[in-house]
């Protein structure tokens, strides 16, 4: 009993890690001055680089565990813990590691913001690590409990989040729009495992993948009432988390109303996690209904595509237009993943970590923009900005076209391998759809460059940036995040290979 404690224990040692120094933040913050809150910021990096160390340093180490003989060499897949619920493998490893390191980036953007708005502080450290923690035990689950008490983690940081900076009305009111709705979906999430559990009696996905093929489900034409009530309603949850049409109308009042900081973290991270979700209940619980929710996903494509390309067109509010981007951008997501097949998933592994990359440097660039008293979240905010910044101006210009698919940056072949995935799936339809969509869209993300070189600057706007002061270490991350997304452009080679070995050695 002791042996198999300590077992669980070593495998789920970075959450551990995690949850202690979040409460650790939280109560060093107590007793320090406010001219030693640095002290917190390096205390909460350190946590989050020391929990990333953990993941990779422990990737394969395994006592209990399924595995494969590859060239003669014994091969760990993955390894289970706490009676089950808890799973440790390729997947969550890469997946985790990549939240850990953008969270990490985005707490060096974010300092000098967090100063200037009275922000920095333990409150919104711990809350991030708390998310954070949320989304590692999301990607990890193996049972349904396990994916709702950590999707619960992450939501209720994050509405806490939003709401941090007390005195700015629209902050709130984003903050009560995003608790009604996400407890509305969670609502609906929670559902729809509730009849899945009554009807298979399993709350492990191990389990529940047993019972749809033995209901018969994998055949054609065959119909189960109560699989297909608790599937819709799984489908409702998951819809808001991804925030895929029409379940988006919490993501631009939330993205333009929270504080930039905490529109950061929304618009990266969490995109991670809600793919593990989805694979590891649509995939690895319910794969053999394929049938059933690809035809709901296809639709909830063609949605988000259209609906987010097309009105962000409208938008004049730099963060507005990035929150429907993020709409259209996760429209292909769902392309990726309603293909049904390992190239599909793999395609689709590989374009969310290079969202979240760029949807990274893209809010970083508004956060190093604004200054105190004054949020540069407007297209306007751009004029000029290859005169008073050139070479923050090309590190958006690369952004910008890596989420339009503008060759040679990476979000080019991110969009290219999602198309081909679904062309493979006999989808040729929905592949010429997403091209004229796509190039619909990048008429917006082109507009914000032609304002960036091509408009003069206000001259109150040159004036009032007199004196303002961006961190040498923001700059140095800034250029090695735009340059990433033009490298990986050039040589995708080694992430996506990365990307399809991993989901090949899950699906085993």
């Amino acid at each position: 009993m002791t042996e198999t404690i300590m077992s669980d224990i070593s495998r789920a040692l970075p959450e551990i890690f995690l949850l202690v120094a979040a409460f650790s933040v939280l109560l060093l913050d107590l007793f320090l001055s406010k001219s030693m809150k640095i002290v917190t910021f390096l205390l909460a990096q350190l946590s989050l680089l020391t929990t990333a160390w953990l993941v990779y340093n422990r990737m394969g180490v395994e006592s209990i565990a399924t595995s494969a003989t590859v060239n003669n060499v014994e091969s760990v897949q993955y390894a289970l813990a706490f009676s089950n619920m808890y799973i440790k493998d390729a997947l969550s490893d890469l997946l985790k590691i990549a939240m850990l390191l953008i969270g990490s980036a985005g707490f060096i953007y974010t300092r000098q913001y967090l100063r200037d708005r009275n922000m920095f502080s333990g409150e919104y450290y711990a809350l991030v690590l708390f998310a954070i923690l949320g989304m590692m035990i999301m990607v990890s689950a193996n049972s349904m409990l396990l994916i709702y008490l950590g999707l619960e983690l992450l939501s209720l940081s994050m509405y806490a989040l939003v709401a941090l900076q007390r005195n700015n009305g629209r902050a709130s009111e984003a903050a009560m729009k995003y608790f009604v709705l996400g407890a509305i979906a969670s609502g609906m999430l929670l559902y729809g495992m509730s009849i899945i559990y009554g009807l298979s009696g399993h709350l492990d996905l191990t389990g529940i993948a047993e019972y749809v093929k033995s209901s018969g489900m994998t055949k054609a034409g065959s119909f189960d009432l109560g699989l297909l009530l608790g599937l819709s309603f799984i489908l409702v949850g998951l819809g808001f988390k991804l925030g895929v049409a029409p379940f988006h109308m919490w993501i631009p009042d939330v993205y333009d109303g929270a504080p930039t900081a905490v529109t950061q973290l929304i618009g990266t991270i969490p995109k991670l996690a809600a793919f593990g979700m989805v694979f590891r209940l649509l995939v690895e619980g319910l794969g053999d209904m394929q049938t059933s929710w690809q035809q709901i996903l296809i639709l909830l494509a063609v949605l988000s595509l259209a609906i987010g390309n097309i009105i962000a067109i409208a938008q004049t509010n730099l963060k507005r237009m990035l929150a429907y981007s993020t709409i259209a951008h996760m429209g292909f997501v769902a392309m990726g993943i309603l293909a049904g097949s390992n190239m599909g998933y793999s395609a689709t592994l590989f374009y969310t970590i290079v969202y979240a990359l760029t949807a990274l440097g893209g809010f970083a660039v508004i956060m190093m923009l604004s200054r105190k008293g004054y949020e540069a979240d407007q297209l306007s905010d751009l004029k000029g900005l290859s005169q008073r910044h050139p070479w923050m101006a090309f590190m958006m210009m690369i952004i910008l076209f890596s989420m339009a698919g503008v060759p040679p940056t990476v979000g080019f072949y991110a969009k290219m391998m999602v198309i081909q995935s679904v062309v493979d799936a006999n989808l040729a339809w929905l592949a010429v759809y997403a091209v004229i969509l796509s190039v619909v869209g990048a008429y917006y993300y082109l507009r914000a460059i032609k304002i960036m070189y091509f408009d003069k600057a206000d001259t109150e706007t040159t004036q009032a940036e007199t004196g303002h002061k961006i961190g040498l270490d923001s700059h140095i991350l800034l250029s090695a995040n735009g340059l990433s997304l033009l490298a990986l452009g050039i040589m995708p080679g080694a992430l996506m290979a990365t990307c399809v070995a991993v989901i090949n050695v899950t699906m085993k």
